[in-house]
């Protein structure tokens, strides 16, 4: 029997691609299936792997250790993650900030009664963002907290985008103020509203006979995701979205400034330069993933988050190996 933590892939978008790709780098995985809604003869793998169809899930139960889950967060996550952690231990890149304390709620009940661990809203943000919050606020009590994102295409907004009636395909880039992050790297703590620190940018393929207002409407007041934002929808062709818009970079700013005594400002900067944003994303959801199957084999649980799991549960060293290389 194979000692390697057996993982599942379900859905097989660009979240999905992307974790097949860092689970060749993992040693100590493999991966025993991807399961997609689609025709699995259809996909098109990284790699070699075995296919099957979302509806096999149920009866591979005894051969799946964790299942990542690479659905969309505003309509596949929603339903999938309460779902699939009564049956497995689960990792998901559930994205929709406002949202996550009722999603993480979703969750709990079914892994607990399932004797399942279900780590939600892993990636970069949240996940390695959220983090680095949490730690400047807990090292800098006096002070303020400060996300930047981009530039970049976000794949949850893009998603949202892609999911409005008359769209056929859509991105959407977030970009970032350079004036208000270098108020926030000198320290001088500024109040910034959702407005000051971002804009975002859509670039979108119209379905034939779509109507370009009502797709423009439905994208600048979508709650959560455009409605607090200066938004700026430009429509063009496939063509061009396929030569300019296929690349995902990404990254982003995470700032605590604050003041240990009255004299000394103090400015904690964590950054994230990413070619890929779901590669990156996946990667992420992999390491995780390696932590949920340690800590369901230690009883840990119900639904988690990034806050509640130990750094050393992410690494493929042991503990001693960690003090001796890393501390």
């Amino acid at each position: 029997m194979s000692s390697k933590i057996r993982i599942g892939i379900s859905g097989y978008g660009n979240l999905g691609r992307g974790v097949q790709a860092a689970l060749a780098k993992n040693s100590d995985m493999e991966l025993v299936g991807v399961y997609s809604r689609r025709d699995p003869k259809a996909l098109q793998l990284v790699d070699p792997a075995p296919r099957f169809h979302v509806d096999q899930l149920a009866s591979h139960t005894e051969k799946i250790d964790v299942l990542i889950l690479c659905g969309g967060s505003r309509s596949d996550l929603p339903a999938q993650g309460p779902k699939y952690a009564a049956l497995f231990n689960t990792v998901d890149s559930f994205d929709t900030h406002a949202r996550i304390p009722e999603y993480f709620d979703s969750v709990d009940g079914p892994a607990t009664k399932a004797g399942k661990t279900a780590l939600i809203s892993a990636g970069w943000d949240p996940g390695m963002f959220s983090i680095n919050r949490a730690y400047g606020e807990a090292l800098l009590p006096d002070g303020e907290t400060y996300t930047f994102w981009g530039r970049g295409l976000s794949q949850g907004h893009s998603d949202a985008i892609r999911r409005i009636p008359g769209v056929a395909a859509g991105v959407q880039y977030t970009i970032p103020s350079a004036e208000a992050i270098e108020q926030v790297r000198a320290g001088l703590r500024p109040v910034l509203g959702t407005r000051d620190k971002h804009q975002r940018e859509c670039f979108v393929v119209l379905e034939r006979g779509a109507d370009e207002a009502a797709v423009r409407e439905a994208i600048v007041t979508m709650e959560h995701y455009f409605d607090e934002y200066d938004t700026t929808v430009n429509f063009i062709d496939a063509q061009t979205m396929a030569a300019e818009h296929a690349n995902m970079p990404h990254g982003g700013f995470v700032f605590r400034a604050g003041n240990t005594s009255e004299e000394q400002k103090q400015v904690i900067e964590y950054s994230l330069t990413l070619g890929s944003n779901p590669e990156f994303t996946s990667s992420v959801l992999v390491a995780y993933a390696r932590a949920v199957h340690r800590m369901n084999r230690a009883g840990i649980i119900g639904a988690q988050t990034v806050f509640d799991v130990a750094p050393g549960l992410l690494s493929q060293k042991s503990a001693a190996q960690l003090r001796a290389e890393m501390l």
